[in-house]
């Protein structure tokens, strides 16, 4: 059918409610609005579902997100392991406990059980909870630090990592499969509660995950000596991170944690926020007025479903506060986890570091001196926890850290996704020791640079909305992979990394050799003088990004460089 002929059927036939055809009777005259609703079912890509909430097949709604569920209990049941049941989360956004329900509904419906979170819990929870309670798949409902119009639907699997290849396109096959709304189950909640196959969990898993997060610390004794100097400053930015940022830190002993009020609470409208991401500076606005009312030493927020952390730390030479990448504040964590591990003879043999393609290449140096291995991934957390089980699997490596340019990191192997939790306690660990020691987080952070060498990163969005959007984002990555470019103004191009055709070309001698990683729309060009540039489509968003690295000789060098480098890409492009 072509995008009239769904509309049509969604507003006649008896399946789909009267809220929803009243929805789209609204828009019936706007063929554009029509189009853009129908012209395609809303992809199930390999993190699964993200969208605006909305009716159509294009759309976030009760019925696709039940239409996915029923791919999904396909799946599960076509691997024989039903009985173990599905964990579910979500999130502070608009039709999120909803959405959380109908998914653990249509499992029941499928005989399969679903463990569903009491109230919202940040994503990095649901990864721990599926682990503890030993389900075979997990999801949350959320749409991370995307626009409060949108809403998303993740998919893990039993090691409690978002689910990759092969899995991840055999899960994507069993959704497309079910094109019959009809086809889709589900029961009513007091059927499925009275079955034992709707179980609400809570507290209990709460309380274990706050003791797995607390193994973590590598120096309570510091903490406890400068808890009631030290002041914090956090924001959940109305997500899931309140609860259990300030439980953990008031259980480690710090004593002046200062929440921000007009932020404090859930709000799927994120009325004080432009946008809810970490990554704006935009929207740590309420947060830097209260630092400078209270005389923090650091600055919290997490995105709404707290798997995001950004961070400002107050820089005495200005006396101000200077903001952190999540190149910067990862690194910070992974430091003082390396230096410190190694002082006290804890670090585990054969330790690995894992970073995504796009991350700094500051690890490399810090990892070198402390004698841990690099291990690098494609662009997405899912497959840093990947690399964990693979290393309990083959026995080979232990995880130390593992770490994304955007504002993501892990410390521990709890959860097999980005926590923001941990990132929190641990980089409130680290401005412990910093004020034990005279200094503040900025100071260590330049510490870092001088001895390892002043990296920095730049990110370059572009934004293309809609059906043309998508046209003219495949149009660039095509231009890019055909005709790739031999020089980034005064850097010259070393080796082209295609992984979509998984291929490394030498510019220099014209050798080609295998990437050695999953098939993915990303190209990566390695450039003279320390420098890369990457250019990667976005799997949640309608964006298409270009992400940059250089190396200076201080810090106002790398800040020349990596704009300069910027401005070279936007000429090519």
């Amino acid at each position: 059918m072509n995008a009239r002929e769904q509309f049509d059927y969604w507003v006649s036939d008896p399946y789909f409610d009267e809220d929803t055809k009243k929805e789209l009777l609204s828009i019936k005259d706007d063929a554009n609005e029509i189009n853009e609703r129908f012209y395609k079912n809303l992809e199930f890509g390999t993190g699964g579902l993200r969208g605006i909430i909305g009716a159509g097949t294009n759309r976030m709604n009760v019925y696709t997100v039940r239409k996915a569920t029923q791919g999904l209990a396909n799946y599960i049941l076509k691997q024989g392991t039903a009985d173990k049941g599905v964990a579910i989360a979500y999130d502070s956004r608009r039709m999120s406990p909803e959405f959380a329900d109908v998914a653990a509904l249509c499992l029941n419906a499928n005989g399969i059980k679903a463990y569903v979170f009491d109230s919202l819990r940040p994503t990095p929870e649901l990864s721990f909870a599926l682990r503890t309670k030993g389900c075979t798949a997990g999801i949350v409902v959320t749409a991370s630090h995307n626009p409060p119009e949108y809403n998303g639907y993740k998919v893990y699997w039993e090691d409690g990592a978002q689910v990759t290849a092969p899995r991840d396109t055999d899960i994507i096959n069993e959704v497309n499969a079910v094109t019959d709304y009809a086809e889709v189950k589900t029961m009513s909640l007091e059927e499925a509660k009275a079955k034992g196959l709707y179980i609400v969990i809570g507290k209990e898993i709460d309380d274990l995950y706050m003791e797995e997060l607390k193994k973590q610390i590598i120096h309570p004794e510091i903490i406890k000596e400068v808890a009631g100097d030290i002041k914090i400053v956090y924001s959940p930015f109305h997500g899931t991170g309140n609860i259990p940022v300030r439980r953990i830190l008031k259980e480690l002993g710090f004593k002046n944690v200062y929440v921000v009020p007009e932020q404090e609470l859930p709000d799927p409208d994120f009325t004080t926020l432009e946008y809810p991401n970490p990554e704006d500076p935009k929207a740590f606005k309420l947060a830097l007025e209260l630092a400078r009312k209270v005389g923090a030493d650091v600055v919290l927020a997490t995105d709404p479903d707290a798997d995001r952390l950004g961070i400002y730390s107050y820089d005495t030479e200005s006396k101000d506060y200077v903001p952190f990448t999540g190149n910067m504040s990862g690194m910070l964590i992974a430091e003082y986890i390396l230096r410190e591990r190694t002082a006290l003879k804890i670090m585990p043999k054969n330790p690995a570091l894992v970073k995504t393609i796009v991350t700094t290449n500051l690890a490399e140096p810090i990892a070198n001196k402390f004698g841990v291995e690099i291990i690098e991934v494609l662009t997405g957390f899912k497959y840093i926890g990947e690399q964990i089980k693979l290393f309990e699997q083959n026995h080979n490596k232990n995880y130390v850290f593992g770490l994304e340019e955007s504002y993501g990191c892990l410390a521990g192997t709890h959860a097999r996704d980005k926590d923001a939790v941990v990132a929190v306690m641990c980089l409130c660990e680290v401005a412990a020791w910093c004020k034990k020691n005279g200094i503040t987080l900025w100071d260590q952070m330049l510490k870092i640079y001088k001895e390892f060498g002043y990296f920095k990163e730049d990110l370059y969005t572009i934004t293309l909305k809609g059906m043309d959007g998508s046209n003219q984002i495949r149009e660039i990555m095509t231009k890019l992979r055909n005709n790739p470019p031999t020089s980034f103004g005064a850097w010259k191009v070393l080796r082209v990394r295609d992984y979509d055709n998984d291929t490394i070309k030498d510019l220099t001698d014209g050798s080609v050799k295998p990437t050695g990683l999953p098939k993915s729309n990303v190209l990566y060009f390695d450039l003279t003088d320390d420098a890369w540039c990457c250019a990667r489509p976005s799997g949640t968003e309608p964006k298409i990004k270009f992400y940059m690295g250089v190396k200076g000789t201080d810090l106002e060098d790398a800040k020349q460089k990596v704009a300069e480098l910027t401005a070279n890409l936007k000429a090519v492009l």
